[in-house]
């Protein structure tokens, strides 16, 4: 299983950004994937959920109604589109995918958003 994030960096407070996940090796699918971020000095969040044929979505409070997770099952890619960006949006963001009892990780983006 690998999963490669990209599409981080700087953004601006109001400001957009989105992320990419590439996965393989398993069958994309047929798992719900999700994003988590973990800010600096804090622990590591659950920020999205998207079920495995993108008809169902959860979001934590803190990004709801800002952030859009979506999936393209025929690339193999999820994604988190970023908007309306806040300084506490700030943090390392990971993609992830639970295969029976086993999380798998990417290796995480950095995400900064600052004037």
């Amino acid at each position: 299983v690998q999963l490669v994030e990209s599409g981080g960096g700087l953004g601006q407070p109001g400001g957009s950004l989105r992320l990419s996940c590439a996965a393989s090796g398993f069958t994309f699918g047929g798992y719900g994937m999700r994003w988590y971020r973990q800010p600096p000095g804090k622990v590591r969040e659950l920020a999205a959920y998207i079920n495995s044929d993108g008809g169902s979505t959860t979001y934590s409070n803190s990004v709801k109604d800002r952030f859009t997770i979506s999936r393209d099952n025929a690339k193999a890619a999820v994604y988190l589109q970023m908007n309306s960006l806040k300084p506490e949006d700030t943090a390392v963001y990971y993609c992830n995918v639970v295969i029976g009892a086993r999380n798998y990780w990417g290796r995480g983006i950095q995400v900064t958003v600052s004037s």
